[in-house]
């Protein structure tokens, strides 16, 4: 699927998570850049394993919750293969043909190459447009978009603060702020359920499938590490955002945090 520090939320002075380790905080990037170049062409036959298809349902939720509308810019950052764009894309284009307006402008945006070629091969949307940027250096200038996503994809930024700031920066006035991300389970019976599964049925799928074990292995500890609900809503509120929401999924081990630039 598209990290923190035991000492804080994410990352602490120059190092952040990866994983259960703390690393420098630029040897980070190049290591998550190493795990998607590594998973690229297998990623979307992986999300639909391990988790049995049910991260459709999660990103239909999303989209839903964003509500695309004709004539918007909508920038989907840790885009990789493009599944929330079409989705933004295809909504869009259905508001547009009930009501008119201008044609929506989807911009994908990923940091790993690998990924943007991945969903390029697959197919896009006439709205979409591919780029490779950095979450937290966007190549946008303030007050650009109307609404910013990123879907299962915070985990893997050196700082979780700065990509936020970034996203409010690029945000314009009264702008929507969706974030797609696997969270902490609501019950005990729920999460010792979905540890068993991530921590032993996931990383052998990635050595079935994708012939890298140690990539799934990252991936699920970067969900474990990662803050629960109310620590990141409260980030996201401390970056700018007010009236922010969080909709728990599958008993919380997905979660959608919506906010507002106002």
């Amino acid at each position: 699927m598209t990290s923190a520090s035991p000492h804080g939320p994410h990352s602490s002075g120059d190092t952040s998570s990866f994983g259960f380790r703390d690393v420098d905080a630029k040897e980070k990037v190049k290591m998550v850049r190493g795990v998607f170049d590594s998973v690229a062409s297998s990623y979307d036959l992986m999300n639909d394993l391990m988790s049995g298809g049910v991260h459709r349902l999660w990103k239909d939720a999303a989209a839903a919750k964003l509500n695309p509308r004709p004539g918007e810019t909508i920038l989907d950052v840790a885009g990789g293969t493009g599944d929330m764009a079409r989705r933004y894309s295809r909504m869009a284009r259905r508001a547009q043909e009930r009501r008119g307006g201008e044609d929506a402008s989807v911009i994908v945006l990923d940091y790993n190459a690998e990924m943007i070629m991945a969903g390029v091969q697959k197919g896009g949307e006439p709205e979409m447009q591919w780029t490779v940027g950095d979450a937290m250096h966007l190549p946008l200038p303030d007050a650009s978009v109307d609404a910013y996503s990123i879907s299962f994809g915070i985990r893997n930024v050196a700082d979780i603060a700065v990509a936020l700031s970034e996203a409010r920066r690029v945000l314009k006035p009264g702008g929507r702020f969706l974030c797609l991300e696997f969270s902490r389970p609501t019950t005990e019976v729920i999460r010792q359920a979905y540890d068993a599964w991530s921590f032993h049925a996931i990383p052998a799928i990635g050595q079935w499938v994708a012939h890298d074990r140690d990539s799934y292995q990252y991936l699920v500890e970067s969900i474990r590490r990662f803050p629960d609900q109310s620590t990141f809503k409260a980030m996201i509120e401390t970056a700018g955002f007010r009236n922010v929401s969080v909709t728990n999924l599958s008993g919380g081990v997905a979660a959608i945090h919506f906010g507002w630039a106002i």
